[in-house]
């Protein structure tokens, strides 16, 4: 499978050591929504439902992109260039 890049990798602090995990594909966002998401709520699934719209290539990319960031907010996660 080939992987969608979506630009500029997203780093979120995943952590409260610092820890931080970079989102350069779309394929990774994915997984992440699906498996290692924190909470289950609607910016999620809303998320969840860009993600693979884009992934089907019926959405752009960035609108994915944007709902995702709106979810990791949601969720508790820092953009790490914001801290």
């Amino acid at each position: 499978m080939m992987e969608i890049q979506w630009g500029q990798p997203v780093v979120l602090m995943t952590s409260q050591n610092g820890d931080t995990e970079h989102f350069s594909t779309i394929e990774k966002v994915r997984y992440w929504l699906r498996r290692r998401w924190p909470i289950s709520d609607g910016e999620r699934q809303l998320a969840l439902t860009k993600v693979e719209s884009a992934m089907d290539c019926m959405s752009p990319v960035e609108d994915a992109r944007r709902a995702f960031l709106v979810a990791a907010r949601s969720a508790g996660f820092i953009p790490a260039n914001l801290v």
